[in-house]
Order: C-alpha cells, then sequence, then structure tokens
C-alpha cells in the first residue's frame, strides 16, 4: 500500500481527522541559484560567501501620488544584484531572477458550496490568501486556469470590516487584499469560520505562479494582517475547544520524482490534519522522536547543535543554534562552518561565486558521497545522499541541497531535510517530531534542467498532474503520486 493510501486508510474512520492531495508542480524547474535567491527574497538575509545578489540600501518615496511617488522618503532594504564590472553596477532583483513557484501543491476548499484551490503549503509563513475577484481584470485575465475565489459566491462568507494585508519580499515584489471569514476544508476537514486573505493586488511574481495562493502554517503571531493578526489555521485548529488535543496536529510526508520506480511509496506526498498516520510511522521503523519548539518568532523552530559527516567528529555548533521545518522551501541552510564541514568531504567539491553555492562533480558515487547527519533535538536526521544534489548547474557540476544560511541566525529546513523525515507538528504539545524514513536505494541521476522530464516522468502523468491543477479535472482523487 502506498504512502498516501495507508494515510487515508488509517484516518478513514475519523470525522475529525484528513488525509490531503499534493501534486508536483508539473512547471517547476529546479534551479540552485534562482532557489537560493528566493531564500534570499523571503528571509531577507545577506549572503556571506559572494556572489552577485546581495541586500543593498535604496531610497523609497511614501508613494503619496502613486506608487514610489511623493510623500516623505525613507531607506529600505532592497534585494539587488551586480550588473558588471564596476562599483556602480548594480540592479534591481527582477521575478527573472529566483524561483518563484513552489515545487508542491496541495488542494484546499473555501466556501459553501466549497470550490477548490491548489495552495503552497508553507510551515515558515502565516497568512491563508488566495486569488480572488477583487483583482484588477487584467490581472485575473492572466489566471491561466488557477481557481480565483469569489466571496459573493459562498452563502458562508463575512467580510473583516476594516481588516488588510500584505506581503512584501526583499525585492520590493507583495500581494495584498482585505479580509473575510469562510468554511475552510483542508481534504475533509472542515474548519468554519477561517479567516482568508483576499488578493487585491499582486506583484508580477505572484501572478506567474502556478497556485492560486499561500496556506500559512506557522503561528499566528507573523501573520500580516492589520490592525491586528487574524488566526492561522494552525491556530484556529488549537483553538477549538471541541478537538481532543491529539487531534490538534499536522504531518508532512514530501516525496521525490527519484522515488517513483525504486521506493515502496513511489514518490508519494501528503499532508494529514488531526491525526498521525501510524503505517506511515511503522514504515519508518515505528518510532516518532520528538523535540519542543520555540513558537516565539511565529516558526516551528527547535535546537540543531551538530552536523556529523560519515566518522568524522562531530561539527559542534552553539547548543542554542536553532533550526526551522520550512515546507515551503526546496534547500536546506546552514551556517558557514556546517558547509565547509560537509563539503570539504565530497570529492572536488567547491563554492562558486557564479552560482553562489556549493557545488560538486556528477560523476560521484554513492560511495564517494559522505553521510551527513543534522541532530534535531538530540536525535540524528540522515539526509538522503541522493537529496545531497538539488539541481544539475551545468558542465558536469551538481548544485548542492545543503547551502549557506548567509548572515541569517537561524537554519532553515526545508525539502532537503524534509525529504529524509515523515515530519509531525504538534501543535497542542508545541513540539516537532519526525519518523526516519527508510530509503531501499540511492537514486544519483542528474537533476532535470529546463525543458526537460525527470526521468521516472511519463508524458500522459505529467498531463493529468497539470490537468489536476488547473482544475480541468473535475473528478478529483485522494491522493496524488508525486
Amino acid at each position: 500500500m502506498s504512502a498516501a493510501s495507508a494515510a487515508a486508510a488509517a484516518l478513514g474512520g475519523s470525522h475529525s481527522s484528513s488525509t490531503g492531495l499534493v501534486i508536483k508542480n508539473p512547471k517547476h524547474v529546479a534551479d540552485g541559484t534562482k532557489a537560493y535567491v528566493r531564500l534570499m527574497n523571503k528571509y531577507k538575509f545577506n549572503p556571506t560567501l559572494g556572489g552577485k545578489y546581495f541586500q543593498g540600501k535604496q531610497l523609497q518615496q511614501q508613494g503619496k501620488f502613486g506608487p514610489g511617488l511623493g510623500g516623505r522618503a525613507r531607506i529600505v532594504s532592497r534585494l539587488q544584484k551586480k550588473t558588471g564590472p564596476e562599483e556602480d553596477d548594480i540592479g534591481l532583483v527582477t521575478a527573472e531572477d529566483y524561483e518563484n513557484d513552489a515545487l508542491w501543491l496541495a488542494e484546499v476548499k473555501i466556501g459553501t458550496p466549497p470550490q477548490s484551490y491548489w495552495l503552497d503549503f508553507d510551515t515558515s509563513s502565516a497568512d491563508l490568501w488566495v486569488w480572488s475577484t477583487h483583482l484588477p481584470k487584467k490581472t485575473i485575465a492572466q489566471a491561466n486556469g488557477k481557481a480565483v475565489y469569489n466571496p459573493t459566491s459562498s452563502s458562508t462568507f463575512t467580510p473583516k470590516d476594516g481588516s488588510t494585508w500584505n506581503i512584501t519580499y526583499g525585492d520590493g515584489s507583495s500581494a495584498s487584499g482585505t479580509v473575510g471569514y469562510d468554511v475552510l476544508n483542508l481534504g475533509g476537514l472542515s474548519i468554519p469560520n477561517q479567516a482568508v486573505e483576499l488578493a487585491n493586488d499582486l506583484s508580477e511574481s505572484f501572478i506567474q505562479t502556478e497556485g492560486s495562493g499561500l496556506l500559512g502554517l506557522a503561528f499566528s503571531s507573523i501573520n500580516t494582517c492589520k490592525p491586528e493578526p487574524v488566526s492561522t489555521p494552525v491556530d484556529t485548529l488549537y483553538g477549538q475547544t471541541t478537538a481532543n488535543p491529539e487531534e490538534r496536529v499536522f504531518t508532512c510526508y514530501l516525496g521525490s520524482w527519484r522515488d517513483k520506480t525504486d521506493e515502496l511509496d513511489q514518490g508519494e506526498s501528503f499532508y494529514t490534519f488531526g491525526s498521525i498516520s501510524q503505517p506511515t510511522v511503522d514504515r519508518c521503523g515505528g518510532k516518532i522522536f520528538w523535540t519542543p519548539i520555540d513558537p516565539s518568532y511565529g516558526w516551528w523552530m527547535f535546537k540543531s547543535a551538530t552536523v556529523t559527516v560519515g566518522d568524522h567528529t562531530p561539527h559542534r555548533r552553539s547548543r542554542n543554534n536553532s533550526a526551522i521545518a520550512d515546507t515551503g522551501t526546496t534547500l536546506a541552510l546552514l551556517d558557514d562552518a556546517s558547509c565547509r564541514y560537509i563539503y570539504d568531504q565530497i570529492p572536488g567539491a567547491k563554492y562558486s561565486r557564479d552560482y553562489m553555492g556549493y557545488i560538486y562533480s556528477a560523476t560521484l558515487t554513492e560511495a564517494q558521497l559522505p553521510v551527513v547527519k543534522i541532530d534535531i533535538g538530540g536525535n540524528s536526521v540522515t539526509i538522503q545522499k541522493e537529496d545531497l544534489g538539488f539541481a544539475n548547474a551545468g558542465n558536469g557540476w551538481i548544485y548542492g541541497g545543503i547551502q549557506s544560511r548567509g548572515d541569517f541566525p537561524i537554519d532553515i529546513l526545508g525539502g532537503t531535510f524534509l525529504k529524509a523525515v515523515y515530519a509531525i507538528f504538534d501543535i497542542d504539545q508545541k513540539r516537532f517530531g519526525f519518523a526516519v524514513r527508510p530509503e531501499l536505494k540511492q537514486n544519483l541521476a542528474t537533476p532535470p534542467t529546463d525543458g526537460q522530464s525527470s526521468p521516472s516522468d511519463d508524458t500522459s502523468s505529467k498531463k493529468n498532474l497539470l490537468a489536476k491543477l488547473l482544475g480541468k479535472n473535475k473528478t478529483l482523487e485522494k491522493h496524488a503520486e508525486l
């Protein structure tokens, strides 16, 4: 039985839990540099190892007479890039410079009657926002099949008067709008009176994405709504007095195209809400390792004191070193010393200023790649050797899945880490849990580049996924292969 099927079977008898459909975005293309710049844009950190992209300062007017025109001026941090050899050869970063599309998209339903949307599930964000009919007509015309939320078509929608939201990234791109309440359905788990943020305005980078918005699974303290934050689905679940404490949990199982033909789960992905899939835990060795989280910054943050490579002495970091689990990120970012420690053990690996990341030869064998372990609250997670390589960098090089966090003080553990575990987010106990996933074979096939398909993909499956993504397939399955 597949991972998603096992979870569905385990949860099928409960009305307070659900298994959610997750698919791989068929238009996502792995590009190491663009993935890294996306993280710079999201977390607004500066790189420490060199390259063309950096956080610079820019004079910005308040915009009294239009965007950037008139009003009080202030100095803002803005993501910029070197455009030439001279000191003044500096330009602003555009949507073409970074990865602006999610790798995984998950299905939710909103409203009465319910309508399906494909959203980016992100444990490091706290906004639930969707494309809406409040957007300008010229923007909606570019939806390209994405579902657009129409509040007037839902009998359960109520506006939240005076409430607005605004998400701004390091390059100046933004999404903003108004707020209301409606019924949110996560794979069968109904959450009434959930705050939904309706997009009134989207920058180009948001328009280009395949999904209809984002569902933040972090805590409400970092929600962007004004004049006060609204409750996120995570906090809404926690606040339901009718829910059992054991049901205030969600889990995440993210698969890989590499596993489609040689692993038991066939690379499938799923989320559960309201319960833990015991069959999945059993297949992962039967043991869940728990560590407390510190939600004071709004993230799923926990201690991560050491990194170990093979039989070498563990690299000990500050015992207060922390990491966050980020389902909206593809890479894993660690401190510079840990990155050097890891790549020093990979033959021929080097840092490239051109790629803004560590790269290594595509010819390396499984035996030549080291065993890398990251400490999570006193227990180790072994990164799959196949996920040490994130993207094809060209010219026989692979862009590494572990990179520098720059001057950001916290590790960011995205897909490179999450594909090694069955991740469990316990809202009630404020703890993060994981079961270590087994891997029968390390598939070191070179990641596909733009215009190529994954080695395990076939044309019909890609068309089916795209049909689901655009809402053309009305018979939605309960789980889909990644």
